[in-house]
């Protein structure tokens, strides 16, 4: 679909010119409640080419499940003033970000969905969903014994508010413990839960039947999880990644899935996409998903509630959400 004007630009009083992930006007109107007064839209879909207004437009927002590629002419959007992201990461959209331009994630857009499937991958692998799906195509009636979620230990590694999302889907399991760590620590004197620091892993591991990794990639956390972190988890335990794959090193979790001693369940890989030929593909106790945490119908309403609420205080020229620099 061709992007779509919302009026001619450059007549009479100057409007504010934003890009939105949207296929016509119609369609931007009904889903943000209106377009804010003094702003001007041009809809952008990743359907069809850009439109003519690069060099005018002052805030884009990125269509969903693109990346840094929307950005290849930004060397010609010369008026651009803030990109907003649909992603809670933003680390391959840093490099590209021109000097002076604003830089907005959509953290707490995928909260609700990727929490949901955290607690999915652990419910499959547990209770071998994969197994019981590939019996089905074959019509075969295969008893296999489960591993609960009930009394078991969990480790959330890197608890924002993602991480707060999955312990609140699991207290109905009845799970021993939860057990939270972030860059840095809290005692909870705030009211909210204690937090240990990243460096206190290799105390906690050891005592994690299920370690769920949801932090954000950064030079830090880059191969957080490695031969040393993966080896101090007890026999059985379960490795669920839904951040990055870079978190976790992929040579390393072969080696302890593909002998059997721990299990996982990942949403995301390194490399990514996994190639077909890859040997993870083939370990029996490790689950596989492609990178589908936030991709779910509760993505588009809490994405849209952004993108209204963004614009509204752009519009009013006051501070931004979600500003990554």
């Amino acid at each position: 679909m061709s992007p779509s004007t919302s009026s001619g630009h450059g007549q009479g009083t100057k409007q504010r010119l934003a890009w939105l992930p949207y296929a016509d006007r119609a369609e931007a109107e009904r889903r943000l409640g209106g377009i804010p007064e003094g702003i001007d839209i041009d809809c952008y879909d990743a359907s069809g080419p850009l439109p003519d207004s690069v060099a005018e437009v002052n805030f884009y927002v990125i269509p969903y499940m693109k990346g840094a590629e929307q950005l290849d002419r930004v060397a010609e959007m010369t008026a651009l003033e803030v990109v907003q992201t649909q992603t809670a990461g933003v680390d391959n959209f840093k490099p590209v970000i021109p000097a002076g331009v604003t830089l907005c994630n959509a953290a707490g857009v995928h909260d609700a969905s990727t929490a949901e499937l955290a607690v999915a991958l652990m419910l499959a692998s547990g209770r071998h969903l994969d197994v019981f799906a590939r019996l089905q195509e074959r019509g075969e009636w295969g008893f296999v014994f489960g591993n609960s979620l009930a009394d078991k230990r969990v480790l959330i590694i890197g608890y924002g508010r993602i991480g707060a999302a999955i312990e609140r889907r699991l207290a109905g399991f009845e799970v021993a413990s939860v057990t939270r760590v972030a860059r840095r620590a809290r005692d909870g004197a705030d009211g909210g839960p204690a937090v240990h620091a990243i460096a206190d892993l290799p105390r906690l591991l050891p005592s994690a039947d299920i370690a769920v990794v949801i932090a954000p990639l950064t030079p830090e956390t880059d191969g957080l999880i490695g031969a040393e972190e993966l080896a101090l988890l007890p026999d059985g335990a379960l490795l669920v990644n839904v951040a990055r794959g870079r978190l976790v090193d992929t040579d390393a979790l072969l080696a302890e899935t593909g002998r059997g001693r721990i299990r996982a369940a990942l949403d995301v890989t390194e490399p990514e996409p996994l190639p077909a030929d890859h040997p993870l593909w083939q370990v029996p106790d490790v689950l596989i998903s492609p990178h589908v945490g936030g991709a779910s119908t509760a993505f588009f309403p809490r994405a849209d509630k952004l993108i209204a609420e963004q614009l509204a205080r752009w519009a009013a020229g006051e501070e931004l959400e979600n500003v990554i620099r």
